[in-house]
């Protein structure tokens, strides 16, 4: 039996995913955690829990590198709400170049004037704006919402260049012959009309829009931002608003700066706000927590590397989260082997400084055998599951 705490309320969708294996509980008896958006950098999780799912993008309330050492991983949900966002920056696209907002708060303004018609006829050339069309959109970050984005505009006629180094190969795939791809943002700086962002907020992308990088820029461009607050620094936003170096800023980041910055569209995080986003982030979180429980496999974790082993066929599965430090695969196979455990298959992968082992074995494996591999120093986390029932 499974043991599942939704620490936030989970769509009702997904949690029919559920077998009869799988029930809920309270938060100090749960293995697994569903979140989405609340802060949980103060919460202790129970050692009972070894993985916490993400339904959304944003961990930067999830204190996952603490998790980590915990032996407890992390997911999250890329792409699951892709669509919803690109659509929201398509608009920030359109509201850029066109003062809708201002034009719909004019007419209000006057709905009581009994010459509306004649009045509108006569003023409405004050709120003319530009089109999409031939301008230059580039785009930092061509992952599953980058790429729809770049796949769009160049469907609206613009001029598209993308710099992403850390493209996949699926993704790149998945990209219209018509995007030109930059190797430095300096390029993608010196001509892009509209510059819009889209990647993770990590050490390397905080503040990545900043005084040095605006400055680069052409005058008058318009920065849209539908990634997280911090990759833009507000305060060099608002110096570069003044100068009117950057035209116009769309943020879906409201705080106490963004809201009063001149020539700024702030909208109140609705970018993934839609519910067959909600629904997607929700199924997505709940098929990792499933996958992660009952096979020991890990996909689209923050804090341990992909790997995934599929189905076990073997008698018994162990699973050991481990630090990423040399010797570790000899030490868990010489444990095994000196109980006469044959490993039918092995599979290995870390990131940065955590790494993960899946181990098939061809017969059961006992107690005490498995304190061993516990008692190695690196060691974090053991599992052992089921194998071929």
């Amino acid at each position: 039996m499974y043991k599942i705490n939704c620490y936030n309320v989970i769509k009702e969708e997904a949690k029919k995913l559920f077998t009869s294996e799988y029930v809920e509980t309270s938060l100090e008896e749960a293995d697994g955690v569903l979140i989405r958006s609340t802060n949980i950098h103060n919460v202790e999780m129970p050692k009972s829990v070894c993985c916490i799912a993400r339904a959304g993008i944003g961990v930067n309330t999830i204190p996952y590198e603490k998790y980590a050492k915990e032996g407890i991983v992390v997911f999250n949900t890329p792409g699951a709400n892709a669509n919803g966002v690109k659509e929201m920056t398509i608009l920030g696209l359109i509201l850029s170049q066109r003062d809708i907002i201002g034009s719909i708060n004019w007419v209000k303004s006057i709905k009581d004037d009994p010459n509306i018609v004649e009045k509108v006829e006569l003023e409405k050339s004050k709120y003319a704006g530009y089109e999409l069309k031939g301008k230059n959109l580039g785009i930092i970050g061509l992952g599953a919402i980058g790429g729809l984005v770049a796949n769009t505009a160049v469907e609206l006629g613009m001029n598209v260049l993308g710099y992403d180094p850390y493209i996949s190969i699926t993704h790149a795939w998945g990209l219209s012959k018509n995007i030109t791809r930059v190797t430095t943002l300096e390029s993608l700086f010196e001509v892009s009309d509209v510059i819009t962002i889209h990647v993770p907020l990590k050490e390397d992308t905080k503040n990545m829009i900043n005084s040095d990088a605006i400055s680069k820029m052409k005058d008058g461009v318009v920065i849209i931002n539908f990634a997280r607050d911090a990759i833009v620094s507000d305060v060099d936003m608002i110096d570069a608003l003044n100068k009117h170096k950057v035209a116009k800023y769309i943020t879906d980041f409201p705080n106490p700066l963004t809201v009063k910055m001149d020539n700024t569209i702030v909208i109140p995080h609705l970018g993934g706000s839609t519910k067959e986003s909600e629904n997607n982030c929700a199924i997505q979180a709940v098929r990792e927590l499933m996958d992660y429980l009952e096979n020991g496999n890990i996909n689209n974790s923050v804090n341990y590397p992909t790997l995934d082993a599929g189905v076990c066929r073997s008698v018994k599965r162990i699973t050991i989260n481990h630090y990423n430090v040399s010797g570790m695969i000899s030490k868990f196979a010489n444990i095994l082997s000196a109980s006469n455990i044959n490993i039918a298959r092995m599979y290995n992968n870390s990131l940065d400084n955590f790494a993960y082992t899946i181990l098939d074995l061809d017969s059961d494996v006992e107690t005490d055998t498995l304190n061993k591999i516990k008692e190695i120093d690196g060691v974090l986390r053991v599992r052992v599951l089921g194998g071929i029932k």
